[in-house]
């Protein structure tokens, strides 16, 4: 037996094959289009995601030897999502998780004196980041939309409850608790949505997926409406948890950062909230067709491989992402250039959403390569800002200091990139051989959802090591250079 996963994440759609033992047996990927109507804005086409699914479907389906019994699914969380409940038509493209128009809203609520009960209710913040202030932007600017949201007609949900919808034909508007708890909707205790919150946000109820389990019987696929398949869907989860359960981190204390667009760091703190005094987020992990849920504190980078990316599309200063270790490696340090690539805005701990990206250290001397440096440090830099604070918040639940981190994602490639985290974490970083653990994790729930495997137990003996990086010497003056940068960057705001 195998599992078709499909991981709809930021840039593009992955589909992956998984076979019994845990190998990627056939993949497939599709990009679509991101759209930047403002500084700051950033947008999906809902269509051009359902036709990348089925493009990058289509592709590992053909070259799989046998068809899949199941299909899990997991999905760039956050991003807001309206569709026409008939004709499962988007009124209005997706307003994405990097989005920051919503500012105001956040300082609205929070001069209000709202903020200590939301956190107190979700485990979040009030940053433009979550779900409901990008529903509260679109109620109060465009309301001809908002109008089909109050009559029921159109429905409003994250990736994950679109593409069910559009695998179902419309039959199931549902969404699991791991993608609910990213909504600032969703009571962390109640695990259910909060009427309080919807009032709030000024989001009609009804309008919201019925929240499921993680795994199990969620749905069918319609076969007019998908390749001519009719599959069970039986796992759904946000990426960030899907690469978790995909690391195979079921254990209190384990913890993973996947360096893809952004990092993020989560760290499993079993059946118990545990609420951070760090700036850290309180999260489900995932919830079990019993309804028991595992939680997890996660640190929510935003801009990490992106600022790879953009050195790559936006400066020209290299010609792929790869290319980054080679030239990196011909400098020994970065000569005193300090990057914080607050792109979109800083994420924890900082939560400075009108935060802004800085180079500072310049010289004469400076070259192409020492910027290339500095952007591997930062990332570094900013997982190690999060991984001591969650030290920190886990403190009640681990004794010590993070013994481990798992790195999986696009940049744990970079075998430079994962030295230097490993010695500014001093702690090791392990790489396991499939890094696209996102998917994995979408198919290992799957799996256990249709009987594919029967336990964790199983799931952990697939996991294999592809390279330990031990830790090293730290730069801690780096580390502070850094640091004082941020605090530039923070008071750099840009209306």
């Amino acid at each position: 037996m195998s599992v078709l996963a499909i991981d709809a994440g930021t840039t593009g759609v992955t589909a992956l094959v998984v076979t019994e033992n845990g190998q990627i047996a056939a993949k497939g990927y599709e990009e679509f289009a991101q759209h930047f109507p403002r500084p700051g804005w950033v947008e999906h086409n809902p269509e051009d995601i359902w036709q990348a699914t089925l493009a990058a479907c289509a592709t590992a389906l053909r070259a799989a030897a046998d068809p899949p019994s199941c299909l899990g699914i997991t999905d760039q969380r956050e991003t807001a999502v309206l569709w026409d409940r008939r004709t499962l038509a988007a009124p209005r493209r997706a307003i994405v998780w990097q989005d920051r128009r919503t500012s105001g809203v956040c300082e609205r609520l929070r001069a209000a004196g709202h903020e200590e009960r939301v956190s107190e209710l979700t485990g979040l913040r009030l940053d433009p980041y979550f779900t409901a202030t990008k529903l509260t932007w679109l109620a109060e600017h465009e309301p001809d939309v908002w109008a089909g949201v109050r009559s029921g007609s159109v429905a409003v949900g994250t990736v994950d409850a679109y593409l069910i919808a559009r695998l179902t034909a419309g039959a199931r508007h549902v969404t699991d608790a791991s993608n609910a708890s990213r909504t600032l909707l969703y009571g962390l205790r109640s695990g259910t949505w909060e009427p309080e919150l919807c009032e709030l946000f000024g989001v009609p109820e009804r309008a919201l997926p019925e929240i499921v389990p993680s795994h199990g019987p969620l749905g069918r696929t319609d076969p007019a409406a998908f390749l001519g398949l009719e599959l069970p869907i039986s796992g759904v989860a946000g990426d960030q948890q899907a690469a978790l359960f995909g690391q195979t981190c079921f254990a209190a204390g384990d913890v993973k950062c996947t360096y893809g667009t952004g990092s993020f760091v989560l760290a499993t703190t079993g059946g118990e909230i545990v609420r951070s005094r760090e700036g850290l987020l309180t999260t489900v992990a995932w919830q079990e067709p019993s309804g028991e849920r595992t939680f997890a504190l996660e640190g929510s980078i935003f801009v990490t491989g992106a600022a790879v990316q953009w050195l790559r599309d936006g400066l020209g200063v290299i010609g792929t992402a790869p290319e980054s270790e080679a030239l990196a490696r011909t400098v020994p340090d970065s000569g005193g250039v300090v990057f914080v690539p607050a792109l979109t805005g800083l994420g924890a701990p900082y939560w400075e959403p009108e935060a802004r990206g800085l180079i500072a250290g310049l010289t004469r001397g400076t070259t192409r390569a020492h910027l290339v440096r500095a952007t591997l440090e930062a990332i570094a830099f900013e997982v190690r800002d999060v991984a001591e604070l969650m030290a920190r918040d886990m403190a009640d639940v681990t004794a010590g200091p993070m013994p481990l981190l798992k790195a999986d994602g696009g940049a744990a490639a970079n075998d430079l990139l994962m030295q230097l985290q490993a010695d500014q974490l001093g702690a090791p970083v392990e790489r396991p051989v499939i890094q696209e653990t996102t998917a994995l994790g979408a198919a290992f729930l799957a799996g256990l959802g249709s009987g594919v495997w029967g336990s964790r137990a199983e799931l952990r003996k697939t996991w294999q090591l592809d390279r330990r990086f031990e830790p090293g010497a730290r730069d801690d003056a780096g580390y502070e250079r850094w640091r004082a940068a941020v605090r530039l960057a923070a008071a750099a705001r840009l209306s």
